[in-house]
């Protein structure tokens, strides 16, 4: 127990300098925390192995649960509002052109046959709101016109589009696909993620204003328990729990009430960690002699991704609203899906 607690603390040391590291060299600081997932996983002096995907599944999804909430909670709505409409056609059109355009590539290029092709664009069709979060947050780039909520937005709601894309293919491939089930599945996703993390929010502000916390911190920990709350409830009615947590984050975000200005350092220390243990955990589950079976075809379809889907995406929707330019849009295009390339290039405020 004593050995295994020090691998741990020593696990987070590392995670620490990397992310300082990054800052001053420009080290992609999430790959590195997969990079060192897959070094600890795989000498055999440490042996740590994750081999339960479904216990890695349930400790990524609460992980990501607090990385939404703390998106949500961060987003300024006053600035977010006037680019909320583009955001939504975003994540909800656009996801679904790049999955269609990735599919095409996997079938035609690749020869995957149809449905594991548009599987494939389902599945990795909606932005990473961790990785988006982080950067925007972090590098402070101080991006004009509305582009980081932009951004922010769509990331923190293109999930139940990608979800549902995800289980057509699944339900196509089972022989068990229903026009009006899919259309269901996807209003419950939304409407119910939407509507009860309103409530939820709105319920939670009437409570933090009207009673005191005894001890300093609970409001901390109330808090806590309402992101998790404004996740399994939805979940358990069939709605999306994400998008619940992330509309929680922005309703409480900006809201006053006693104490919210405190909450900043406690969920910037929260979030942190989980980004970590996300990227740690994909590193542990990853097998070397297996990415090496897969980086050709994998490297085609980030390149496909990054060049040609995302693009795709964005300046089918984009151009309709005068609000962004070319320079803007090109911007969009790839800082979602490559945002570490934009480190160290840009100038401040350029976009």
């Amino acid at each position: 127990m004593n050995t295994f607690l020090a691998l741990v603390a020593i696990i987070i040391f590392c995670c620490v300098l990397l992310n300082n590291a990054s800052h001053k060299v420009g080290i992609p600081v999430l790959l590195a925390f997969i990079l060192l997932g897959i070094f600890v996983g795989n000498v055999d002096f440490i042996n740590i192995a994750l081999e339960d995907f479904k216990a890695a599944e349930k400790m990524c999804s609460i992980a990501l649960i607090f990385i939404m909430f703390y998106g949500g909670f961060g987003t300024r709505w006053k600035t977010a509002r006037p680019v909320a409409a583009q955001a939504a056609i975003l994540a909800t059109a656009g996801v679904a052109v790049t999955a269609g355009v990735t599919g095409l590539f996997c079938h035609f290029v690749l020869h995957w046959n149809w449905l594991e092709s548009m599987l494939m664009g389902a599945v990795i069709s909606s932005t990473d709101a961790a990785s988006v979060f982080s950067i925007l947050r972090s590098k402070n780039l101080g991006l004009k016109n509305g582009t980081s909520p932009l951004l922010e937005m769509e990331s923190g709601s293109n999930d139940p589009m990608s979800y549902m894309l995800t289980a057509l293919m699944l339900s196509l491939m089972g022989g068990s696909a229903s026009g009006a089930g899919i259309a269901m599945m996807l209003l419950k996703q939304i409407v119910l993620g939407a509507g009860i993390g309103y409530l939820i929010a709105r319920g939670a502000i009437l409570v933090m204003r009207r009673i005191s916390f005894a001890t300093a911190g609970f409001d901390s920990l109330f808090v806590l328990a309402i992101a998790l709350f404004s996740y399994a409830v939805p979940g358990l009615l069939g709605g999306n729990g994400y998008l619940s947590a992330y509309i929680v984050g922005i309703i409480l975000g900006n809201t006053d009430f006693r104490g919210r200005k405190s909450l900043v350092h406690f969920f910037d220390g929260i979030t942190g960690l989980m980004q970590v243990l996300i990227f740690f955990a994909l590193g542990l589950l990853a097998q070397p002699e297996a990415l090496l079976k897969a980086a050709l075809p994998a490297a085609a379809i980030f390149l496909c991704l990054l060049f040609i889907s995302r693009p795709a995406s964005v300046f089918s929707v984009l151009p309709f609203f005068k609000r962004f330019d070319l320079h803007q849009q090109s911007f969009i295009s790839f800082y979602v899906r490559g945002p570490d390339f934009q480190r160290g290039g840009g100038r401040r405020g350029a976009y």
